[in-house]
């Protein structure tokens, strides 16, 4: 029984009864998001709330009782699957619902921004996110090769710029502010350098960013492209 339960959770043999699991899922995940669509809440917002949290309830349910076929741990897998990225997701959907009895209104606003962590749960039920996951995990290598050198390369002309031009730069803070947005070649305009060698290191800086930012999608599309040959 749990074995044909995981099989539906988990779409392994692409049954009607999984593709129906997975519709409902998402139906839910989408309800659950038009209340924070509007900022008040009515009582048709909280109906919705209320079921969408229920369907949540039982799915985490679910994946609870059939943890040990999923992380093939044993009787371990009930202890280790909570812990578990998508798991720490799909219970921080759950949990605004129940801090909403709360008045607080700082909590309250956690509750807003926990619902909105609902969006994340798309993720396990939709097939092209999951091949997305999937060469984000095979690339996580050269992605966070990419990502060393971005972050090296905005400290480095943050540095640069703020030794350059120290009273147009107030904090180092402005700095690397400055460098992420010239390295992302979005340049804000709320603050540019004035000198003729801080220009020039702009200059430099958005040339090269156009070649840093460009490295992560020609990654990323080609291990798409190999994720969909795969699958074929």
């Amino acid at each position: 029984m749990r074995e044909k339960l995981f099989c539906i959770l988990e779409n392994d043999n692409d049954s009607l009864l999984s593709r129906c699991y997975n519709l409902i899922m998402l139906f839910a995940i989408v309800v659950s998001l038009i209340p924070l669509m509007s900022k008040y809440t009515n009582s048709f917002h909280l109906l919705m709330d209320y079921i969408s949290t229920a369907i949540f309830c039982l799915d985490y349910l679910f994946r609870m009782l059939t943890a040990d076929f999923k992380l093939q741990k044993g009787k371990l897998s009930f202890l280790f699957y909570p812990f578990s990225l998508l798991a720490i997701v799909d219970l921080l959907s759950i949990l605004p619902t129940f801090l909403y009895f709360n008045n607080s209104l700082r909590l309250l606003k956690i509750v807003r921004m926990g619902r909105v962590l609902r969006v994340f749960k798309v993720i396990r039920y939709s097939k092209n996110i999951q091949i997305l996951t999937n060469v984000l995990q095979n690339q996580k290598e050269s992605l966070l090769l990419v990502a060393s050198l971005a972050v090296g390369y905005i400290f480095f002309t943050a540095l640069l710029i703020f030794s350059v031009e120290p009273d147009t730069f107030e904090t180092f803070f402005d700095a690397i502010y400055w460098a992420t947005i010239s390295l992302t070649t979005v340049g804000y305009g709320d603050i540019f350098a004035t000198t003729m060698l801080g220009k020039i290191i702009t200059m430099f800086s958005s040339i090269i960013g156009i070649a840093i930012v460009a490295l992560p999608a020609g990654i990323i599309t080609a291990g798409y492209m190999n994720e969909i040959t795969k699958n074929k």
